[in-house]
């Protein structure tokens, strides 16, 4: 679907010997996330994760810090280190709680930066350096903060994402703001949206968030004029099909060059205010719909002729 890492949760040694045949199979990077016990990350090291996310402070003390730091060195894999506001030790809890309301978000994000370097402190105590951080609240403007402020003080790389963001909509939303702004301040190196429910829905939404940002071509991005008294066809519906073809279409193996596919209502936004995609579909009178290529009329077609002759063309821009 257009990811380019994933992550799985090793919670036992099962699934610690799983990800040997997962990141054998796998044709992107695939770290593994741990918690409390260090021989699930020595044994994934060993199954061929790409990375390991360790909260240093619950993996076992420094003994096991430095065990997993020496096989990460061995294997040249990072490790990423992450503040959670819902899991920041007992002293930073305790600071939060106390504080008055008006300076929590502030205090966070305070605490989420001591932490994290905290952490990563203790990994360079071992003389380990290859780390990536996240500073991650449900909070979108305490998480922006810590990002921020961290950034002023660390070159490390830096993972965004706002954690248990919430359902598809709401949690795309908050996803989109919090790490939409850090992405055009300059900050991030790799993102992470969290949802409850399928993760396709976070990789749809990242991708459609680093679009937005600028900083990935959409393949293909799509585009569509809101529903106004111009409009002469189900729009929605349209554009939902429209979607659900590409997904069939990349479900399928199928690999877009950068394009644009515009689904317009009418004729003043088909072929006029979106005349600069490579392929669109806009609403016209009598039940009837335009096919336009870069702003040039193809011909006027029923609806379903017209979204055969759409899918056919988008076909021609894989790659």
């Amino acid at each position: 679907m257009g990811c380019q890492i994933v992550r799985v949760a090793i919670p036992d040694f099962s699934a610690a010997e799983a990800l040997s045949v997962i990141s054998g199979k796998s044709p992107i990077p695939v770290v593994a996330d741990i918690h409390f016990d260090h021989r699930l990350a020595l044994l994934c090291v060993k199954n061929g994760a790409a990375g390991i996310r360790i909260n240093p402070g619950n993996i076992g003390g420094e003994k096991a810090v430095a065990k997993i730091a020496k096989a990460c060195a061995e294997a040249g894999i990072p490790i990423r280190v992450g503040s959670n506001s819902g899991s920041l030790p007992a002293k930073f809890a305790k600071r939060i709680k106390s504080c008055p309301e008006g300076k929590k978000r502030q205090v966070l994000a305070e605490a989420l930066v001591e932490s994290a370097i905290e952490q990563c402190l203790m990994l360079e105590r071992h003389g380990f350096k290859d780390i990536k951080v996240s500073l991650k609240a449900s909070d979108v403007p305490s998480t922006v903060l810590a990002y921020r402020e961290f950034s002023k003080r660390y070159d490390y790389p830096l993972h965004l994402g706002i954690t248990e963001a919430g359902g598809k909509f709401r949690g795309a939303v908050k996803s989109s703001v919090g790490i939409g702004s850090l992405l055009l301040d300059g900050i991030g190196d790799t993102v992470r949206v969290s949802l409850t429910g399928n993760p396709v829905e976070e990789v749809h939404t990242a991708i459609m968030i680093l679009e937005a940002a600028g900083l990935r071509q959409g393949c293909p991005e799509i585009v569509s004029c809101p529903t106004c008294g111009r409009t002469e066809v189900k729009l929605e519906r349209l554009l939902s099909k429209v979607e659900k073809e590409i997904e069939k279409i990349k479900i399928a193996g199928g690999i877009f060059n950068p394009a644009k596919i515009a689904i317009m209502g009418c004729s003043v936004n088909g072929p006029g205010e979106a005349k600069d995609a490579d392929i669109g579909i806009s609403g016209a009178k009598n039940g009837r719909m335009i096919l336009f290529r870069k702003g040039n009329i193809v011909g006027s077609y029923n609806e379903s002729e017209a979204f055969a002759k759409l899918v056919s063309v988008m076909k021609s821009l894989l790659k």
